[in-house]
């Protein structure tokens, strides 16, 4: 895996349906090395602190390998990295082969698989399609977070190498199946499965356990 590039926004207002919306999702490239904190690369803001950001989600990567599906499927735009508010487009990245608590190391940081990423309208809002969430959530290749375990330096180009495997062996897609894909017949087995592992987010985890209580 390569990083091909490194996606960096502050929040601007957009009208939304008449009304002002502040969003972080229109991720710019940039050049350089980029410091990666605990929390969030330099130059990179999240709107709504609530949904996004934290030590849970300080990095939102996404494949590269998935843009030419994308250009096919929604036609004209010119899709270009960060288009779908990604911090890190990274050229072989795979859901089917990441696991919940892979440790990456990227340039001079390394960081852990926390959870799936789960879309919300903003992605309508970046690709001009009020659809897109479902589609995106449909396809179940939404791409991954990240909590930064050791702070560092992130440039594209830099490799990024999968340093150990979670013991979960729980990959991101399946457990994003598991929650966002009716027809997946595993569905309640691997969610009680999830919530046991100990680096899947906070978030994720409460979420497991309401959805699990349910019987859902």
């Amino acid at each position: 895996m390569e990083v091909v590039s490194v996606n960096v926004s502050v929040p601007r207002n957009v009208d939304y349906e008449g009304n002002t919306l502040s969003t972080g999702i229109f991720k710019q490239p940039v050049r350089g090395p980029v410091y990666l904190s605990k929390t969030n690369l330099a130059g990179d803001r999240q709107a709504d602190l609530k949904n996004h950001g934290g030590e849970d989600k300080a990095v939102y990567a996404f494949s590269s390998d998935h843009y030419p599906y994308w250009r096919e499927v929604l036609g004209p735009p010119d899709l270009s990295p960060g288009t779908f508010g990604e911090n890190l487009t990274i050229a072989g990245l795979d859901e089917s082969a990441l696991h919940i608590g892979d440790q990456l190391r990227i340039g001079s940081c390394l960081l852990e698989v926390s959870q799936p990423r789960v879309p919300c309208f903003k992605l309508g809002l970046a690709v001009g399609q009020k659809t897109m969430p479902r589609m995106f959530s449909a396809h179940a290749e939404t791409g991954v977070y990240l909590r930064v375990l050791s702070e560092g330096y992130i440039a594209a180009g830099d490799s990024v190498t999968v340093v150990r495997q979670g013991a979960s062996g729980l990959s991101v897609k399946a457990l994003y199946r598991a929650v966002y894909d009716r027809t997946c017949r595993e569905s309640q087995a691997i969610m009680a499965r999830a919530v046991l592992i100990p680096e899947l987010s906070r978030d994720w985890k409460d979420m497991l356990s309401v959805r699990l209580s349910r019987g859902h």
